[in-house]
């Protein structure tokens, strides 16, 4: 995950984002690496780029909603946004030693 963070509320952004899950695997989005970058601007405004682990997600707009809620949740965000992108597309090796630890990928 790319980090440009001059509010230094990545952490507490970072910890929020540690409770959102994929529904169909039981790993949270950061460890899935599925949070490509977050960007934190003045005016307490944080972006997330993320991705999905398919395009055609049944529960996409679910994920995003349930990120951008957490993260506006966080004290010091007042905008939170939520980019999507599929550039580069996900793959397995984008998971953290943990979360493959934790599908029985090691």
């Amino acid at each position: 995950m790319i980090v440009n963070d001059p509010l230094q509320l990545a952490p507490a952004i970072t910890e929020a984002l540690e409770t959102v899950f994929d529904p169909e695997i039981p790993v949270n989005i950061v460890e899935l690496g599925l949070v490509y970058e977050l960007i934190t601007k003045e005016g307490g405004i944080a972006k997330v780029v993320m991705t999905l682990t398919a395009p055609g997600c049944p529960v996409a707009g679910d994920i995003i909603d349930e990120v951008q809620r957490k993260v506006s949740d966080v004290e010091g965000v007042h905008q939170a946004l939520v980019e999507l992108t599929f550039d580069p597309a996900w793959d397995k090796s984008m998971m953290s030693d943990v979360a493959r630890l934790e599908l029985g990928f090691m």
